[in-house]
């Protein structure tokens, strides 16, 4: 099993920005991906970034060009650099690790940003 959890959330204006890190509870190393995803209320879940083993990226259409997943393999962590953000970017984000048999779940971080 891996433990994740999350950290930077937090209320922010519009415009601002906010670094999200994801502390896993061992070694990210090798593993399938990482990601960030974000639920808003009475919406569904949606991925926003990840980052696969050989290191590509993937972004939603809607944060691309402001949003940044990376990771610090030495650190088992992956962080997620929010710029310019909307309000419409509010939601509790969650990381996520495939590890090949499972996905892991982390318990979420509120990120709300305000007009």
């Amino acid at each position: 099993q891996v433990q994740l959890v999350e950290s930077g959330g937090g209320l922010v204006q519009a415009g601002g920005s906010l670094r999200l890190s994801c502390a896993a509870s061992r070694s990210i190393f090798g593993i399938n991906s990482m990601s960030w995803y974000r639920q808003a209320p009475g919406k569904q879940r949606d991925m926003v970034a990840s980052i696969l083993r050989n290191g590509n990226t993937n972004y939603a259409d809607s944060v691309k060009g402001r949003f940044t997943i990376s990771r610090d393999t030495a650190k088992n962590t992956v962080y997620l650099q929010m710029n310019s953000l909307k309000p419409e970017d509010t939601a509790v984000y969650y990381c996520a690790c495939n590890a090949g048999l499972y996905t892991y779940w982390g318990q979420g971080t509120q990120v709300t940003v305000s007009a």
